[in-house]
Formats: C-alpha cells, sequence, structure tokens
C-alpha cells in the first residue's frame, strides 16, 4: 500500500464514520423504500437472501455522472472492482471476488444480462457496450456462490434491467461535453398506455481520447416493448444495436513511458494503426404466464450478430513465419438461444426447473496486418476457421421457509460446453487443425439465512463453480502452432460465504461478509504480446476476503454510501511460465503464494450526495485502491491511489418541463495513477494511464404528456 493511500483511506473512512453517527442522531430520517430483485430467479428483498447482492437503482447510476460507462455507478458495490481503461477498444475492466481480473479485453469470469438476454457467450466470453446507461432501470449484481447456479464462468452475475415505463407518456434528450473532446448526446422515450408499455432510447458518443491515438466514436440503440395479453400473460420484445466505427488502441505504456509521458502511445500503435471495428445487432422476446395460482411458466429466445475486425501491432517480420496467423482478426458471430423455466409457489415454498440452452458460431478470419510496406491494413490470408460452442444445461431451485425466521435455499445445475473447431485454411504448410473438446459439471450450491429479528439477520452458504476456456483463450497456442489451444482445461471452483445483514437504524443498511474460494487448473495469461494472449492452467489458487458495506439516508435529501473490500488472492502452487513468444516449453518459475496479478488488495469507496426534489444538488466520491501486481512474477506493480470528485447541479420544473444541467469534475487532486493493467504483457507494457484532473458538464429537458 502507498504512502498516499493510506491517510486517504483513513481520511474517508473517519468521514464515513462521522456520517453513520449523523444518521444515527438523525431525528426524523426518511425510511429507504423496500427493494426487489430478482438475480436468485425469485422476487425477493436481498436483505433476506442468504447470498450478497446489491442492486443499484438507474436514477443512482445516471446521478452526478457521464452515462458513458456501466463502471460509473458500480463503484459502491463491494467486491465487484469496475475500471475504466481509457480504451474502447478493449471494453471496461470488471472482476468480481477477483474472477474476470486477467481478461486482455471484453468482461470474462462474471455473467451479464442485459434485460435477460445473455451478453455472455456459452463460452464465457462477455462485453458491456450494448447497454445504454439512459434507459436502465436497475442493475442487479450477483456475488458469491449461489452466481453458479448461472452456469460456465459465474464468478459473478450482472443483471442490467430497462426502466420498466408505469406513467403516462415522457421523453428525454440530453447533452454533455467535457475533458479530451468528450461528446455525448442521447435521447429517450417511454410510456404506458392500457397494456402496452415502451423504453426507447439512442445516444452517440465521441471523444479525442486522453491519450494519443485513443479517438473513439461509439453508436447506441435500445428498445423495449411489452403487452399485457390477457390479465396473467405478458410479452416482451428486447431489441439493441451497437455500433463502434473505429476505437482507436493506444495500447500499453512500459513503467518508464507512463512516468515519462502518461498521454504517449507505443510506437507500434501508431505504425500498425491499431484499432477495432465493431457492430452487434441483437433481439429477444420474452413470454410470462401464469398457468394458475401457484404455477408461472417463461420462455426466453434470443438472437444476435456481431462483427469485429481488430488490428494489432504483430511485427511483419513475425509473421513470415508460415504458421503465423496474422496480425488482423476477423471476427463474425452468430449466436442464440433460450431459457425455459417453471415456477411453482406455495405457501412455504418455492420450486423453480429450468433448461437453459445457447449456441455461438464463430468465423474467424486471420490476416497479415500489411501488404508490402504498407502497414496497418489487411494484407494476405493467415487463418480462416469456424468455431462453435453449445450449451444446454437443466438447473431446479428450492426455497423453503419452515418458519418465519429460517430460508433456506439450494439448488444444482448441469453445465455441460461443447466446442468444435472446422478449419477452412489448409496449406503445404499449415495443417489441418480441426478438433474438438467437451467440458462439463455439477454445479450444487446451497444457502441457509435465519433472522436474529426483523433488523438483523446472519447467513451461511457454499457452491461449486466451473470456468471453461474462452474461443479467445484457445485461439492460440504459447508454441506458436497452429490451431486452437485444445490443451487448456476448465477450472473448477469451491465457495464458502457467511454474512451479516443489519437494519440498526430507519434509514440505514448495513452488510458484512466473510469468504473464500479455491479453485484448481486456474487457467491464467502465458503469453501476452502485440495485444494478443496465450493461456495455460497454473494449479490451485484461493481467494478470500471481507466486503463490507453502507447505506445511510441521513435526511430526506441527504444520502451516504460505503463500501470497502480486503482480498487476498494468491496462488497456491508454484507453475513455470514464458519469458518469450512463441514459447515452445515455460521456463520462468512463478512461486507458489505469490499474489494473483490483476486484483487489488484493498479498496474504499465512500459517496456523499444532497439530491432533493428540486433545485441544487450536489455530491462528493471518494475511491482508493492498493497496488495491484501486474504479471504473475510479482516483480512490478501499478501504485495504489485516492481520488476525489464532486459534482453539483441544479434541477427545476416549468409546467409539463422537467429542465437540469450538472458540472462534474474528476480527480480533483489530478493524481497521476494506472487505471488499470495488462496483465503479463510480453513487452512490460503493462500500465494503462489514467486522465488527471477531468470535467464535464452537461444540460438535460424531459417533458411529460
Amino acid at each position: 500500500m502507498t504512502h498516499r493511500f493510506a491517510p486517504a483511506a483513513r481520511r474517508t473512512a473517519l468521514a464515513l464514520a462521522a456520517a453513520s453517527a449523523a444518521a444515527h442522531a438523525a431525528p426524523t430520517p426518511t425510511v429507504l423504500e423496500p427493494v426487489v430483485v430478482t438475480a436468485t430467479r425469485t422476487e425477493a428483498a436481498p436483505f433476506d437472501l442468504p447470498a450478497s447482492i446489491d442492486r443499484i437503482a438507474g436514477d443512482a447510476l445516471r446521478a452526478g455522472r457521464a452515462q458513458i460507462n456501466i463502471s460509473e455507478g458500480l463503484a459502491g458495490v463491494p467486491g465487484l472492482l469496475a475500471r475504466d481503461r481509457q480504451n474502447y477498444a478493449q471494453d471496461v475492466q470488471i472482476s468480481v471476488r477477483g474472477f474476470g481480473a486477467r481478461a486482455s479485453f471484453g468482461i470474462r469470469g462474471v455473467r451479464v444480462y442485459v434485460d435477460d438476454i445473455p451478453a455472455t457467450l456459452p463460452d464465457g466470453q462477455g462485453q458491456i457496450t450494448n447497454v445504454e446507461i439512459g434507459t436502465v432501470g436497475r442493475v442487479e449484481v450477483l456475488r458469491g456462490p449461489f452466481s453458479a447456479l448461472y452456469g460456465n464462468s459465474s464468478g459473478g452475475v450482472i443483471s442490467i434491467y430497462s426502466e420498466t415505463p408505469t406513467g403516462p407518456p415522457r421523453v428525454d434528450a440530453g447533452v454533455s461535453f467535457g475533458s479530451d473532446g468528450l461528446r455525448r448526446v442521447a435521447a429517450s422515450a417511454s410510456g404506458k398506455t392500457g397494456g402496452f408499455g415502451y423504453t426507447l432510447g439512442a445516444s452517440r458518443f465521441e471523444t479525442d481520447g486522453y491519450r494519443q491515438h485513443s479517438q473513439t466514436e461509439r453508436r447506441l440503440g435500445n428498445a423495449r416493448l411489452s403487452w399485457k395479453l390477457g390479465s396473467d400473460t405478458q410479452l416482451t420484445l428486447i431489441a439493441n444495436r451497437v455500433e463502434l466505427p473505429e476505437a482507436q488502441d493506444p495500447l500499453g505504456l512500459t513503467r518508464a513511458k507512463w512516468q515519462a509521458d502518461p498521454r504517449g502511445v507505443d510506437p507500434g500503435a501508431l505504425s500498425f494503426d491499431t484499432r477495432k471495428t465493431m457492430e452487434q445487432t441483437q433481439g429477444g422476446l420474452v413470454l410470462e404466464h401464469g398457468i394458475d395460482a401457484a404455477n408461472t411458466l417463461r420462455v426466453m429466445v434470443y438472437r444476435g450478430h456481431r462483427t469485429t475486425l481488430q488490428f494489432q501491432s504483430i511485427p511483419t517480420a513475425t509473421q513470415i513465419n508460415a504458421l503465423h496467423p496474422g496480425g488482423v482478426i476477423d471476427l463474425a458471430r452468430d449466436y442464440q438461444g433460450a431459457d425455459v423455466r417453471w415456477r411453482w409457489k406455495g405457501a412455504s415454498t418455492i420450486f423453480v426447473a429450468g433448461l437453459a440452452a445457447d449456441e455461438l458460431r464463430e468465423h474467424r478470419v486471420g490476416t497479415q496486418n500489411f501488404i508490402g510496406t504498407t502497414l496497418g491494413v489487411q494484407g494476405a490470408l493467415r487463418r480462416d476457421e469456424t468455431n462453435r460452442v453449445s450449451n444446454a444445461d437443466p438447473y431446479v431451485q428450492a426455497q423453503w421457509l419452515p418458519t418465519p425466521a429460517w430460508l433456506l435455499s439450494a439448488g444444482v445445475r448441469r453445465s455441460k460446453v461443447d466446442f468444435r473447431s472446422t478449419d477452412a485454411y489448409i496449406t503445404k504448410t499449415n495443417p489441418d487443425d480441426s478438433g474438438a473438446a467437451s467440458y462439463a459439471a455439477n454445479l450444487p450450491v446451497m444457502g441457509v439465512s435465519y433472522a436474529v429479528d426483523e433488523k438483523l439477520r446472519v447467513y451461511a452458504t457454499a457452491g461449486r463453480g466451473f470456468e471453461t476456456p474462452t474461443l479467445n483463450e484457445l485461439a492460440y497456442r504459447p508454441s506458436g502452432g497452429t490451431g486452437l489451444n485444445f490443451a487448456l482445461q476448465a477450472s473448477l471452483s469451491r465457495s464458502v460465504e457467511a454474512g451479516v445483514k443489519a437494519k440498526p437504524w430507519d434509514g440505514a443498511e448495513l452488510t458484512l461478509a466473510l469468504f473464500q474460494t479455491g479453485t484448481d487448473h486456474e487457467i491464467v495469461t502465458q503469453t501476452n504480446l502485440g495485444g494478443r494472449a496465450t493461456y495455460q492452467n497454473a494449479g490451485a489458487t484461493r481467494r478470500r476476503g471481507l466486503e463490507a458495506s453502507g447505506a445511510f439516508q441521513l435526511s430526506s435529501s441527504l444520502q451516504a454510501q460505503l463500501a470497502a473490500t480486503w482480498l487476498d488472492a494468491r496462488y497456491r502452487d508454484g507453475f513455470l511460465t514464458c519469458t518469450a513468444t512463441p514459447c515452445a516449453a515455460a521456463n520462468q518459475q512463478v512461486n507458489a503464494d505469490n499474489r494473483i496479478p490483476g486484483i487489488a488488495r484493498t479498496s474504499l469507496y465512500g459517496a456523499l450526495t444532497w439530491q432533493p426534489g428540486g433545485g441544487w444538488r450536489t455530491g462528493l466520491e471518494a475511491r482508493a485502491l492498493s497496488k495491484v501486481y501486474v504479471n504473475d512474477l510479482n516483480n512490478d506493480a501499478a501504485p495504489g491511489y485516492a481520488t476525489l470528485a464532486a459534482h453539483a447541479g441544479y434541477q427545476f420544473s416549468v409546467g409539463p418541463w422537467d429542465l437540469g444541467a450538472l458540472l462534474r469534475v474528476d480527480n480533483l487532486a489530478g493524481r497521476r495513477y494506472a487505471g488499470s493493467v495488462i496483465v503479463n504483457d510480453g513487452n512490460n507494457r503493462f500500465f494503462e494511464p489514467a486522465p488527471g484532473r477531468t470535467w464535464l458538464a452537461s444540460a438535460n429537458a424531459s417533458y411529460r404528456f
């Protein structure tokens, strides 16, 4: 922990302790409205469940924020680390209790759902770029053993739901400007007429980027339409599209270059014009039918198409090897699936049974990233294959209340994931690399909670998890050979958790959770060079930690929030890793007891917000993070840091119009720090710098019909 981190953390904790004391002394606090979550597949108050689960309302997600990345509003969830990489070619980094920290791009190890449609493909690779924050109604974050009931790569579950319209039509519009050429325009509409409801939203975001060669444009559109088909049946249509016409990729920086010029870029990014282009369109239908007072049937189907074109900085000399797959990745992915679920609800029992089936078809093409002496263009074909991944997972869950004080929950899921690759690029020097692999596991979970009284509940839970390699992790062999790396095994984990949930006084809610997860065959990064990574299994690991959170309604307009995490994630077994690429044989010892890279040992978040119904509003946010090791050898780390952000705005109404403006400043002290790291980068380009002091100004208007 750095010298800067410790005093900042103490100041944050003391300030929030004072806020807590003030809340306790407040004579007439406003009682927090009860909330319901559905991430456990049964509607319940999160306070009652034997699981760590948080619910963030859409208004709270947006209040005082830029509404560009979902990571902006998730800092108050303990155990979850969401980091903006300042690189829209790679998406935000999200990890839950250390799962997902190794992801070189996108999200893995954590399952993501948007309006019940998986944003995580059956191989475990996910992305979150298709979320239009302006239309989000709530976000639910499930952590711990019960996440395993969602199958493969469920180190945690993030479920995002569009706003459910409840009143007359309303239209909203907003515009934002900020540092580094940030520009965002957005519009949305929602309403309910009879049995028909709709939520529509669209936005366009542009930035020149904090760093050189990080310019980005992103366009989003989302629609949620629902029809009431009789008293017991509802049909919901979800459709969304995201376009990334071009996102430049500045790559990481070495420590020396980061300290000398955090806005700089590696020369390879400029010479090869590293960048990504992406488009995705998907849609789904959800039918819910009440068969009778006790039985409900729910059917969800979805389909989507995603294309990605990525230019990497692989040197031309490396690509001369006839077996090399080239420096350009061209992907076309079609995916589809269904989840059929039946629920029976008795006087004290709820039983759920279902089948989730998903399928992915990927056409992967690799080409050289040069033609002659011209770099950063698509050249000769070097790879052409079709990959398929599928699963069909049955699951059952039960919840029983033997007495008003006791709640028992249990479930099991049978998860089986099949991979198959068909090679179409076969030459005299490049063999047929077609192949297949299957991974399977039974995932049982059991939990119990006990209400000591109406304001205090204790719980314990245990379960087994399962994580297969993704297609991207299988895509390359460390040796430099052709074909998928089917030598990779799935990792299996065992988790236990115990916790306390309390409502010590009206307007306050506290949680405390202690957990441990042991994993066998942990999948780790073996080589990572020029934006391309290979992976291996490293043996056993252990993650153990403590999470604490508090929400305090100090008055009708003043709220305080605190979240703290301590996480010790280590390798239990030593193993060999690589120091060069290609790697015919791993040759560098990683010692047992080394820390798993990409994971912070401690994190703190605190917020104090004044938000009345109208007029002036303001808020402060403090974040602190301890150092993060950047590689398995633990010989370098991104230093810890603490930052402070503030925002102020004004909101007022004129007839049917609601108007407002906001000014926000992040990193008030202008700290220099690495916002994220690239694990095990072979060129020691581990560091992705965060911006210094930045500002954002926005205005919004809403009209109620």
